[in-house]
């Protein structure tokens, strides 16, 4: 599995390079911005770890324009209490996301994470056998697809399995609490904040294909519901 890492911090790229390689994974790490979108966009990786800060483009942007062409599982780095930037990353699409300055114990398992999650976690395997439907959805475990009325809608992993989750079951109103069992498998620490900017940018995507679509509904204090 390759990995890209793009920080502008030489010293960390360097370690974390020599910890994931030791764990068998293939690591190139860029420093500039604009390298690093080149490489995001023409390696064949399975998922990319990013910085904010970054000379020549920084972080938000690689991840818009990555984005627009890409559904790579990137994992965010942000500052410590720079809630906003953890914020807007989710937005635009970022799989998940990791204050600086973190343990490399964190790191490793954030990766993980992120990685089973791309390959589908393996308690759903039987439900991933074949597609399934929810009105005018179609829904393909095994490629990590979604079609609304026949068009793609591009998700990335997250967005894809919050999707499903809600779609297994029209009209049923899901906890946030439910949405991260079935997104964040490993309980990995997330707020209700994280689940609602999931949600608003799957919103986003669907009404860029479909502007009438309101089949994903919020529930006042206690979740989402894929109306029926």
């Amino acid at each position: 599995m390759r990995i890209l890492i793009i920080d502008d911090d030489a010293e960390l790229c360097a370690l974390l390079k020599e910890l994931l390689q030791r764990e068998g994974y293939t690591v190139e790490c860029e420093t500039d911005g604009r390298r690093g979108l080149e490489a995001a966009l023409k390696g064949d990786f399975r998922l990319a770890v990013l910085d904010v800060m970054l000379p020549g483009m920084d972080g938000f942007e690689i991840l818009r324009r990555l984005r627009q062409q890409s559904k790579l599982p990137v994992l965010m780095l942000t500052a410590r209490g720079e809630d906003t930037d953890r914020i807007i990353g989710l937005e635009l699409g970022a799989d998940d996301y990791l204050c600086k300055p973190f343990s490399m114990r964190e790191l490793m398992a954030r990766v993980k994470v992120l990685l089973r999650r791309a390959a589908y976690s393996a308690r759903d395997e039987q439900a991933a056998d074949e597609t399934f439907s929810a009105g005018a959805l179609r829904v393909d475990p095994v490629r990590l697809s979604v079609t609304w009325r026949g068009r793609a809608v591009p998700l990335t992993v997250t967005e894809f399995l919050l999707v499903q989750a809600l779609a297994r079951r029209p009209g049923a109103v899901l906890t946030r609490d439910q949405l991260m069992d079935s997104a964040y498998p490993d309980r990995t620490t997330v707020s209700d904040r994280t689940i609602d900017s999931h949600v608003k940018r799957i919103r986003r995507k669907f009404t860029a294909v479909d502007s009438s679509f309101a089949m994903i509904e919020g529930v006042y204090g206690a979740g989402y519901r894929f109306r029926a």
